[in-house]
């Protein structure tokens, strides 16, 4: 079929009627302390099969910053070692089923991050210790490939960790301003000899990552289920990618943000969310064709079916805040990319399907952005009820197909949480539109949905189980409690089963085609 819009993808995979679950891999039971990429997951994606789901959407999976936030991550390419599964390693010869055994007790239904990373990272490193002193030729080959085709991040990611791990843990900015600055003639040799064996241990955790997630990619996309990623607009600044590359970033002469990004007052926040992200110099990324955007982009297509762009509104026009305010209320609105940087994403990869994340202060420009290359936008049915002007846009009537549409997202409650805590008016209103008495609201929403226009609809898993605010994910404009939700046992067949037959009902039994 010819494309509708001479700018289209050549790809469809998003214009299939389908239907997908929201899920973090964090949240998934099993595991040591957090959700992994292992045998929980390989079974959520037989779920995800059974219940005729064409898609699993995940968040970010870079090493998680401040907060365990999957939104502020310490690299723009790199995956995040604690999503690595030992049990996959036993598989591999690299540990042996006793290094699993001393495993103490982990809080059901809440991930820990701390306590993840005490007992994962001493295994890793004893893997680590197999692999080169004893590693089969077979690996080894596979792990120089791996290097030697990501070289160009891989390496700046190695050292990084490395120097973090020698520095506390302490910002970069605060080292020596050799190291700072990377003046690498200078640095002493002792010092390049020390951090060489803790650079190639980073090295093997990014190849054990890939390895595992291109097994996982492999078997969903074998049951029909495509990936879904998140690719956030902004980077942390204390991250490899603001160490390595300072030039594309507005900071000053010791390295620190002389702005930082946000938005104003919302939906979500009345002092807006300050997100404290260095803002992009967009000259300079446009003068280089915006390589190092084309590469993060390529690294997302090799490891997801679509990706959803976090922050679209900021590809037209960002708000950028003074690095020193406490809040993102005083600040102002500043020029992105537009246009002329998504030719250059089309030109490079003209495979890649991407979803526009439009909520918030989407302006006509943002609109027509989006329109231009044809990107299916994003609706949430729980924006549908209330007074806020765009309410109506929300409602399932009115979704144009070309779009994603969800109950809710990782930044909204749960959709029981959210009628347990709304207005009278907006609960009545949500009443009336289902013809439902309340009782069970997340699955009228969920039925609903099912039977719009939307090409595509997404559902948070917490909402398929009908659990209430304490199952929320994130609260936008908060640091504590975030990001901890898991599922204390894996999702049943009696449930599989009941959501295939709404899928069927709703003719969106078609799977994504994977990869």
């Amino acid at each position: 079929m010819p494309s509708p819009h001479p700018d289209s993808t050549v790809c469809d995979r998003l214009r299939r009627r389908a239907a997908g679950l929201l899920l973090h891999l964090t949240s998934l039971p099993g595991g040591h302390g957090v959700g992994d990429l292992g045998p929980q997951a390989r079974r959520f994606a037989d779920f995800l099969a059974r219940a005729r789901q064409g898609w699993w959407q995940t968040l970010p999976i870079g090493p998680v910053g401040e907060a365990d936030s999957p939104y502020s991550s310490q690299s723009a390419f790199a995956g995040y070692p604690l999503l690595i599964s030992l049990e996959d390693l036993i598989e591999d010869s690299l540990l042996e089923p006793a290094d699993l055994a001393a495993a103490t007790p982990f809080p059901e239904g809440r991930a820990d991050y701390a306590a993840a990373r005490a007992f994962k990272e001493p295994r890793l490193r004893k893997a680590f210790a197999k692999f080169a002193s004893a590693g089969s030729a077979k690996l080894w080959s596979e792990f120089r490939q791996f290097a030697a085709a990501h070289h160009e991040w891989l390496d700046d990611y190695a050292m990084y960790c490395a120097l973090k791990a020698r520095h506390d843990g302490g910002p970069w900015t605060g080292w020596q301003s050799a190291v700072r600055q990377r003046r690498f003639r200078e640095w002493p040799r002792e010092l390049l000899q020390k951090l060489g064996e803790e650079s190639a241990y980073h090295q093997f955790t990014q190849f054990l990552f890939a390895r595992q997630w291109a097994r996982l990619r492999a078997y969903a996309s074998a049951r029909g289920v495509g990936l879904i990623g998140d690719v956030p607009i902004f980077v942390a600044h204390e991250s490899i990618d603001v160490w390595a590359h300072p030039e594309f970033f507005q900071l000053d002469s010791q390295g620190r943000p002389s702005v930082v990004t946000g938005v104003p007052p919302d939906y979500f926040s009345a002092t807006g969310q300050l997100w404290n992200n260095p803002h992009y110099r967009w000259d300079v990324l446009r003068a280089r064709g915006y390589d190092w955007w084309l590469a993060r982009l390529r690294t997302a297509a090799e490891r997801f079916d679509a990706v959803r762009l976090d922050h679209f509104i900021g590809f037209t026009r960002c708000w950028e805040i003074p690095a020193a305010a406490k809040t993102a209320q005083q600040g102002r609105w500043v020029a992105g990319p537009g246009a002329d940087f998504f030719e250059a994403v089309r030109r490079a990869l003209p495979q890649l399907e991407l979803i526009a994340e439009d909520l918030g202060l989407a302006t006509p420009e943002v609109l027509a952005l989006r329109d231009r290359f044809d990107l299916p936008g994003m609706r949430v049915m729980q924006f549908a009820f209330g007074s806020d002007r765009q309410a109506a846009s929300f409602l399932p009537r009115n979704y144009p197909r070309r779009s994603v549409a969800y109950t809710g997202t990782h930044d909204n409650d749960t959709t029981a949480g959210w009628y347990s805590g709304t207005t009278d008016k907006e609960r009545h209103e949500a009443r009336v539109y289902l013809s439902s008495d309340g009782s069970r609201i997340h699955w009228d929403m969920i039925e609903c949905l099912a039977r719009s226009t939307a090409d595509v609809v997404m559902f948070p898993a917490q909402d398929l189980l009908g659990l209430g605010a304490e199952a929320r994910m994130n609260k936008p404009g908060t640091t504590q409690g975030n990001w901890q939700w898991r599922l204390s046992e894996a999702l049943g067949d009696e449930l599989a089963d009941t959501l295939a037959r709404l899928m069927t009902e709703s003719r969106r039994t078609g799977g994504s085609g994977g990869s």
